[in-house]
């Protein structure tokens, strides 16, 4: 058996997965601000497209949205599983909606107004039910996760990608893929943890 590639792993990441990519941002950390605005803003820009946020306006609205979540996010706190970072913003991408519409509705009614009032009448009467992504996201939540792995891929040794993608993504017994890779299956075991742990991690779904 070669050496478990964990130590590799952490030379490579800088002892980076350490941090959250919120505790990062949360730092000031511009390259971490700029990750999750690339992870998010097209889930976001899709919400306000289901809405009927018209698209020329979809870009100012996503300004207020991250503008929203840079000013207040030391206030996301995740206390259970539920409590996702995808589910604070769904919150916050909602109330700018709200924003826009009711701004949109004060408007004559030759400009939209009374258009805008309808939409925002629909926004205001969602139910418990609405206050999570809804399933038509799959492919948008799909294309998330891999815009997040291929953010963690270079942190980690080769052979620890292929047993996490080995158990993980393609569902091989963790025997086959630890005969394979010349590893023992605990080692698989650790590998698949450790990335799935960085990337919750990155996808600002654990604490800092």
């Amino acid at each position: 058996m070669t050496a478990d590639p964990c130590s590799d792993d952490r030379a490579r990441s800088g002892d980076s997965t350490s941090r959250s990519l919120l505790a990062d941002a949360r730092l000031g950390a511009a390259e971490a601000w700029e990750r999750l605005v690339r992870l998010y803003a097209p889930l976001a820009a899709s919400w306000c497209r289901r809405w009927g946020v018209a698209e020329q306006d979809i870009g100012d609205v996503l300004q207020d949205v991250f503008s929203a979540v840079a000013g207040h996010l030391d206030r996301f706190q995740k206390s259970g599983p539920a409590d996702t970072f995808r589910g604070w913003l769904f919150t916050i991408a909602r109330n700018k909606a709200r924003d826009y519409f009711r701004s949109r509705a004060a408007e004559p009614a030759a400009a939209g107004g009374t258009e805008a009032t309808m939409r925002l009448q629909q926004i205001l009467d969602l139910g418990e039910a609405d206050d999570a992504p809804a399933a038509d996201d799959d492919l948008l939540i799909d294309e998330l996760l891999r815009r997040a792995l291929e953010a963690v891929r270079s942190e980690f040794h080769d052979r620890t990608w292929q047993a996490f993608w080995g158990v993980a993504v393609q569902g091989r017994a963790c025997a086959d893929v630890a005969a394979d890779l010349g590893m023992t299956q605990g080692a698989v075991r650790v590998a698949k943890s450790r990335v799935l742990l960085r990337l919750r991690r990155e996808l600002g779904d654990l604490p800092g």
